[in-house]
């Protein structure tokens, strides 16, 4: 699967806790000009700016990082991570639940970013106990790159800074809750979706030009090299200009918010095929990039 040839990355150099922000030409992390902010959100905060310097870029003048390269999750961290549930056709057939409408308002649900969101690379936490059932979910993720609110459908790429790779960890066997007090609380989605490191992202930020079309890409999951996920964004119910759309009629929307546009049909709970520790994700989307995460015990 293609990725893009220029990408903006955040890594560590060796052992040094310090976040760098890097440009990934043809998969190799070059060290950024050295008057750039530090952090990829800065670049986002201020993208109107930021996107004409990038788009003015010699990726030929940049010198190729020589150190150790760790990558990390790219946005750290966005201030909101909203996602788009039900929104493939062919997943919703998978799970039994009725045909979506793609008429109707999209459903959203939200994932608290500091602690969900982590890069290539980082585990991803086994909760404790038994019962778990954790599920894969790959998903075209969109950057939104200014603050704005009630977008018209026509306008909304506009607001559009870039999009990542995503991986919507699930619990599924912690979502229903059985002896609720009232039937709204019978399904918890807290459990269900926001536990610790239930959002890896990246490693590449993509900026929006360079995808020519958002709805026609291939996008894959393989979990220990065997192919669960193939399919495409072509496939979603709701596009990404309605969920933009229709997200910012709920709440105002800011530079750096991932939305995260569902997944296709492929995951573990039809099948009752669930992920165990050791098992080795890999999230890959045509010219985005490719996410590896590995299962590991609490």
């Amino acid at each position: 699967m293609t990725s893009t040839p220029l990408s903006l990355v955040q890594y560590r150099r060796g052992s040094d806790p310090a976040i760098v922000l890097g440009v990934a030409v043809d998969g190799r992390v070059h060290r950024a000009p050295a008057d750039w902010p530090a952090g990829l959100l800065e670049i986002v905060r201020d993208w109107a700016r930021w996107a004409a310097v990038i788009r003015e870029l010699d990726p030929a003048s940049l010198a190729e990082e020589t150190e150790d390269v760790t990558l990390l999750a790219p946005l750290t961290y966005p201030n909101k991570v909203i996602c788009a549930g039900a929104n493939y056709y062919d997943h919703a057939a998978e799970m039994g639940t009725d045909v979506p409408d793609p008429e109707a308002p999209p459903y959203f649900f939200l994932k608290p970013p500091t602690t969900t969101v982590v890069g290539t690379g980082a585990p991803v936490i086994m909760p404790a106990g038994a019962g778990v059932d954790l599920d894969w979910e790959v998903e075209l993720a969109v950057v939104i790159g200014d603050r704005c609110a009630d977008v018209l459908v026509e306008e909304a790429r506009s607001h559009v800074a870039g999009y990542v790779v995503a991986n919507d960890i699930s619990a599924r066997g912690l979502f229903h809750r059985p002896g609720a007090v009232a039937a709204p609380f019978a399904w918890d989605w807290l459990g269900h979706k926001a536990m610790d490191t239930f959002c890896p992202v990246g490693p590449d930020f993509v900026p929006a030009w360079l995808i020519d079309d958002p709805q026609d890409l291939a996008l894959r999951l393989s979990i220990n090299g065997e192919v669960q996920q193939d399919s495409s964004t072509s496939k979603m119910v709701v596009d990404i200009d309605h969920l933009i759309a229709a997200a910012s009629r709920t709440m105002t929307l800011e530079p750096g918010d991932l939305i995260l546009t569902g997944t296709p049909a492929g995951v573990g709970k039809p099948r009752g095929r669930f992920l165990q520790v050791g098992d080795v994700m890999v999230a890959e989307i045509e010219g985005i990039g490719s996410l590896t995460n590995e299962v590991v015990a609490r």
